[in-house]
């Protein structure tokens, strides 16, 4: 069970940490680059705007390709804002992240922008949290939950000056569930290699706790199945059926594309066309998964590219980042859900703003979706959508007329 230390409710943070900020800018920018000397990387960028008001951001682990993506967006946008300020990789390490926070505080950062590294941990929240509210720093979470299952709402509700920007799990996951059984639906027979009348799948979920793991695990199935029955088709089949789980986990913690590859590479070696038992439908819960199965099929001479005379299984992936994206380019990868990473982080700017110019928080946030199902109007979302390859291709039309 987490704790919440008892504390005011309605606390506003006050600014006096600012002025102190604004009187030690020289020293704060070295501190702040050495916030995480002996642990991971922590880089400084500047601008000639807002000395007075500086940022950190703390990202779980820079090799994520989501992550990579949204880091590369905020980048953009930060400097576009004139908004100082430090970014650290926690390389999917929480003791490190916690110390990376506790170094920011001492330099007097006036804002703390977190991709949690414990996804779905309420105490691993309400620490961040106590730590901030002790300081008078307002928090921006992102990405990666940052409660149980069940808690929704324990934490965001009860602090203020915090807020959350992510997606809703369940969107993701319908959305998911839906592109793979309308794509079966078309291409039934040819997915059905062994002429079983069964789609023969294998499925990786990412993180445990992740609620969007958990979601798109849930409905990227079950909506699939909805569909295809729902055309006089038979509902997915587990490759593996005396698996407990119906789904491979990342121990790793991670979304890992190594640990896909080494699973599926395994598989392959037990469920083949050989055998008459071959895995025909891969599903993978992040676009870096779908990379690892991807691999580990072109080694059994699978899913070469476009111009290959070979056999393409069916792979599927969630976040349209810029690798999921050349893999769909490549013919590699079948289809991805877009998960914003641009909108993602210009929502953390938009935020970001409000508390540089003294506003609310969540000022002027009307334009975006928030957690209606809990009333949690400082838990923002971005949507979901299923990713339209044609749409990067006007883009470059665009760019190059």
């Amino acid at each position: 069970m987490h704790t919440i230390s008892p504390r005011k409710k309605h606390f506003h943070p006050s600014r006096l940490h600012k002025v102190l900020a604004f009187l030690l800018a020289a020293c704060m920018a070295i501190l702040a680059g050495c916030s995480s000397a002996g642990q991971t990387d922590s880089v400084q960028t500047s601008a000639e705007e807002n000395t007075d008001f500086n940022v950190a951001v703390f990202y779980y682990d820079y090799s994520d390709n989501y992550v990579s993506d949204v880091r590369m967006a905020l980048t953009r946008y930060m400097a576009q804002a004139g908004i100082p300020y430090s970014e650290y990789d926690a390389g999917a390490n929480q003791s490190t992240q916690y110390s990376q926070i506790d170094s920011a505080i001492a330099a007097h950062a006036s804002l703390l922008i977190v991709n949690i590294v414990n996804s779905g941990s309420s105490n691993t929240t309400d620490s961040i949290c106590m730590k901030a509210y002790r300081a008078g720093i307002p928090v921006i979470f992102f990405n990666r939950s940052i409660e149980d299952n069940g808690d929704e709402g324990v934490i965001l509700d009860y602090y203020d000056d915090v807020a959350f920007v992510g997606t809703d799990p369940a969107e993701g996951g319908h959305l998911q569930g839906k592109m793979i059984g309308n794509y079966l639906v078309d291409h039934f027979d040819e997915t059905d290699l062994n002429k079983d009348g069964v789609i023969s799948y294998a499925l990786f979920k990412g993180e445990a706790k992740n609620a969007e793991a958990i979601y798109r695990t849930k409905y990227s199935v079950e909506d699939a199945d909805e569909i295809l029955t729902g055309a006089g088709y038979p509902s997915l089949y587990y490759f593996n059926q005396s698996s407990v789980d119906y789904y491979q986990l990342d121990l790793t913690g991670k979304w890992s594309s190594a640990a896909v590859h080494d699973y599926m590479e395994t598989n392959l070696t037990q469920y083949n066309e050989d055998l008459e038992n071959m895995i025909e439908l891969v599903i993978c819960n992040s676009d870096s998964m779908a990379e690892g199965a991807i691999r580990a099929l072109q080694t059994y001479g699978y899913n070469l590219g476009k111009e290959a005379e070979c056999t393409t299984i069916p792979v599927f992936g969630v976040d349209a980042s810029i690798v999921g994206r050349q893999l769909i380019s490549d013919g590699t990868m079948c289809g991805t859900i877009k998960q914003d990473a641009d909108g993602m982080a210009e929502c953390i700017l938009h935020l970001s703003k409000n508390v540089s110019e003294g506003k609310d928080l969540l000022d002027d946030t009307g334009k975006y979706d928030w957690d209606r199902e809990h009333g949690l109007k400082n838990k923002l979302y971005i949507p979901y959508s299923v990713y339209d390859p044609t749409e990067d291709n006007e883009a470059e039309d665009d760019s190059s007329a």
